[in-house]
């Protein structure tokens, strides 16, 4: 018997949060701008409850967080 729901990943674009971000929105960045500097803020989420959610809903969405080198 088939499963009853049957799901394909069609996405597989990984998308990078790079470390780290804006602190604070300025009046002429991006949508793209605003939405990094809200998720690194995510990141910084001095909670551990609330960083491994984050953490776990970024997996889902193909998201990665990665620190500058230099």
């Amino acid at each position: 018997m088939a499963p009853a729901i049957e799901y394909q990943k069609l996405m597989t674009e990984i998308v990078y949060i790079n470390l780290p971000g804006p602190e604070e929105p300025d009046p002429g960045m991006s949508g793209g701008e605003l939405l990094h500097g809200f998720l690194a803020e995510l990141h910084r989420a001095p909670n551990p409850e609330v960083k491994n959610s984050i953490d776990s809903i970024c997996n889902k969405w193909n998201v990665r967080y990665r620190k500058q080198r230099g």
